[in-house]
């Protein structure tokens, strides 16, 4: 039977030290004591309507789901090596927030967070919005849905990643990433997608100076470019856009078809 905690106040060093089955509700991790990984190697718990202002919560955490909390500012990297988890209607704020985890779902969730989801696998993002600088950087297997999204140097070195319905604004996006598919969604940044490698934008909106040169293997397909001048350069392209783009310059191989260039 799991461990109920309600309504307590936790400030000391590992105050819930590999806590096991366990549902916590309404708990501050705040205090004067300023004490660190609260809730370190727990496994099996739940955190509903919680609020943490205390650094590294949630290290090597497995088996968790917060729920309705807010982790503010003060919560540096709050959760890093963690395994099979889920985030849903929170508010993160605090810097470097997954870092090395694995499982991880995030839903209905607002984000503030620089260098959030680094090196992780197997993450999906439902509903939820993020401003972050090296959003996922080295991360793979990762499944996107309804983002909105807005930082610099997103998607760097990602593999295997899927974006449905979303809203990017961000600048040097997709960099060395490979085995990325967007599709139905608006990107907006400059120089997009450089050095990527099996990138398919599919029914996608490009707004942005110098999009995707030096690419393998780039795939087009129904899409509309705005500001998109000096496209394409050293690329291997296939390219459907609908309407016009502003310029090409010296694509490597391919085609490119547009109703005006």
């Amino acid at each position: 039977m799991a461990v109920i905690i309600e309504n307590k106040t936790f400030d000391e060093e590992r105050a819930l030290y590999h806590l096991q089955n366990a549902c916590l509700s309404n708990c501050r991790f705040a205090g004067p004591a300023d004490g660190e990984s609260a809730l370190k190697e727990s496994n099996d718990i739940s955190l509903t309507d919680c609020s943490f202002s205390l650094r590294y919560p949630l290290w090597h955490t497995k088996n968790f789901y917060v729920t309705d909390t807010v982790m503010d500012e003060n919560t540096r990297a709050p959760i890093w090596y963690a395994q099979y988890g889920q985030l849903t209607n929170c508010r993160i704020k605090g810097i470097k927030c997954l870092r090395e985890c694995s499982d991880i779902r995030v839903e209905n969730c607002r984000i503030q967070s620089p260098e959030f989801g680094w090196k992780c696998r197997k993450l999906s993002f439902l509903d939820s919005s993020v401003e972050s600088e090296y959003f996922l950087l080295d991360s793979k297997d990762i499944s996107v849905e309804k983002l909105e999204l807005k930082g610099k140097y997103s998607f760097q070195y990602v593999e295997k990643l899927h974006i449905r319905n979303s809203h990017l604004d961000t600048k040097d996006a997709f960099w060395h990433s490979d085995h990325v598919t967007v599709e139905n969604s608006l990107l907006r940044g400059e120089y997009l997608g450089w050095f990527s490698r099996n990138l398919t934008l599919v029914h996608c909106h490009i707004i942005g100076t110098q999009p995707f040169c030096y690419c393998e293997n780039l795939k087009l397909i129904g899409c509309t470019m705005e500001g998109t001048d000096l496209s394409f350069e050293y690329s291997d392209v296939h390219a459907e856009v609908n309407g016009s783009i502003d310029s090409v310059k010296n694509p490597k191989s391919g085609t490119i078809s547009a109703d005006s260039i």
